[in-house]
C-alpha cells in the first residue's frame, strides 16, 4: 500500500511539473494574447526591416502598445511596409510620431519603437507614419569598419 501511495505521488508530482512547464511555455510565447487584436492599426515604411517579425513588440518609452500584425514588400518602391496593431488605450498618438526599428540588447530580437512627435491631431485606424528609421543591420556596420581600416582612411572627426 506504501508503495502505491508512493508511486501515486510521484505521478501527481510529473503531471503537475509537465503542467508547469506548459504554462511557462504559453506565458513565455504569449500565445494567449494570440487573439486579442482590438487595436487600431497604423503602417510604416522602412528600407530595411533587419531581422523584424510579425508578432514583435511596439514599444513607446519602454512600455509595450501593440504587436507588428503584417510585414509586406511595395512593388513600386520596394520598402518593407509593417503593418502595427496599437492597443485602443493609446488612441491619443500625435499624427508624426515616428517609427524606428530597434534591437533588444546587442544581438537580441527587434522590435518597433515609437516617439510621439508634437502635433494635435492624433494617429487613426488606416494612418501611415512618415518619420521611419531602418534597422542598424550589424554585418554592413563590420563591413563598414573593415572597408575603412582596410584603406587607411581615418575615421570622420566627431561634431561638437
Amino acid at each position: 500500500m506504501a508503495k502505491k501511495n508512493l508511486e501515486l505521488a510521484v505521478g501527481l508530482f510529473v503531471v503537475l511539473g509537465l503542467a508547469a512547464l506548459f504554462l511557462l511555455a504559453l506565458k513565455v510565447s504569449d500565445i494567449a494574447s494570440l487573439g486579442e487584436d482590438k487595436g487600431y492599426r497604423v503602417s510604416a515604411r522602412f528600407e530595411n526591416i533587419g531581422g523584424l517579425k510579425v508578432r514583435a513588440p511596439v514599444t513607446l518609452g519602454g512600455v509595450r502598445i501593440g504587436r507588428v500584425v503584417g510585414i509586406d514588400l511595395d512593388p513600386q518602391r520596394y520598402e518593407a511596409v509593417v503593418t502595427l496593431s496599437i492597443d485602443p488605450r493609446y488612441d491619443h498618438l500625435p499624427e508624426d510620431s515616428s517609427a524606428s526599428i530597434l534591437t533588444s540588447g546587442l544581438l537580441g530580437e527587434q522590435y518597433v519603437g515609437l516617439e510621439p512627435g508634437g502635433m494635435d491631431s492624433a494617429l487613426k485606424n488606416g494612418s501611415t507614419l512618415k518619420l521611419t528609421q531602418s534597422a542598424l543591420v550589424l554585418e554592413k556596420l563590420i563591413g563598414r569598419m573593415v572597408t575603412n581600416a582596410a584603406s587607411g582612411d581615418p575615421p570622420p572627426a566627431k561634431t561638437p
